[in-house]
C-alpha cells in the first residue's frame, strides 16, 4: 500500500512543476492535478487527446503525460519525434512562449543543423543556455523528445521538482539527466 504522504508530495510536486513552467497558465496544473487526482476522470474529458497517445485508462505515469499535453495546448513545449528534421526543430522552437528573448539561432554554425535529433537537441541545449535559458526533456517513457523552455538558474528547481513527482528530466546540451 502506498504511504499517502507520499501521493501528497508528488501531487505538491507536480502542481510546482506546472507553476514554474507555466506561470500564466493556471489551467496546466488544473490538468496535471486532475490526472493525478481523479485519472478516470481526466481520461474521459481527454479522450481524444490521449487516443493519440494510445491511452484510454488509467496509466502509471499519467500526470506526467497530462502536463506535456497541457504545455503543449499552451505552446510551452515542443514535442519532437526522434528522427525530426534539424529546420522543423528550429521552427518549432521559435514558437514557444518560453523562448528567450535573445535569440540564440544566430550563434549556430551550419553545421549543427546537419546533426541527427538527439544530437541537434542538445546543440540546442548548449546554445540557449549562452543566452541564459536551458531546454530540457520532460521524461514520458516513449521514444519522442518533450522539450521545454525555462531560464537556466532555473534548471535545478525543475530536476528537483521532477525527482519529487518520480519521473527524470534530461537538460539538453548539459548532458544531465536526473531523477
Amino acid at each position: 500500500m502506498s504511504d499517502p504522504h507520499d501521493a501528497d508530495a508528488i501531487r505538491t510536486a507536480l502542481a510546482e512543476i506546472a507553476s514554474l513552467l507555466a506561470p500564466a497558465h493556471p489551467a496546466v496544473a488544473e490538468e496535471v492535478l486532475r490526472a493525478h487526482d481523479r485519472p478516470h476522470d481526466y481520461v474521459r474529458a481527454f479522450e481524444g487527446r490521449l487516443a493519440d497517445r494510445g491511452i484510454d485508462e488509467p496509466v502509471d505515469g499519467l500526470a506526467r503525460i497530462a502536463l506535456v499535453d497541457a504545455l503543449d495546448t499552451h505552446g510551452l513545449l515542443a514535442e519532437f519525434d526522434w528522427k525530426e528534421d534539424a529546420q522543423e526543430i528550429r521552427a518549432r522552437l521559435r514558437t514557444l512562449g518560453s523562448r528567450p528573448s535573445v535569440d540564440p539561432w544566430v550563434l549556430f554554425e551550419a553545421e549543427e543543423m546537419l546533426l541527427p535529433t538527439e544530437e541537434f537537441l542538445h546543440a540546442c541545449g548548449r546554445r540557449y543556455r549562452e543566452v541564459g535559458a536551458a531546454l530540457a526533456v520532460l521524461d514520458i517513457a516513449s521514444d519522442c523528445y518533450p522539450v521545454v523552455g525555462l531560464r537556466a538558474f532555473r534548471v535545478d528547481e525543475l530536476t528537483a521538482l521532477a525527482g519529487r513527482a518520480g519521473f527524470p528530466v534530461q537538460h539538453l546540451g548539459t548532458g544531465r539527466r536526473r531523477r
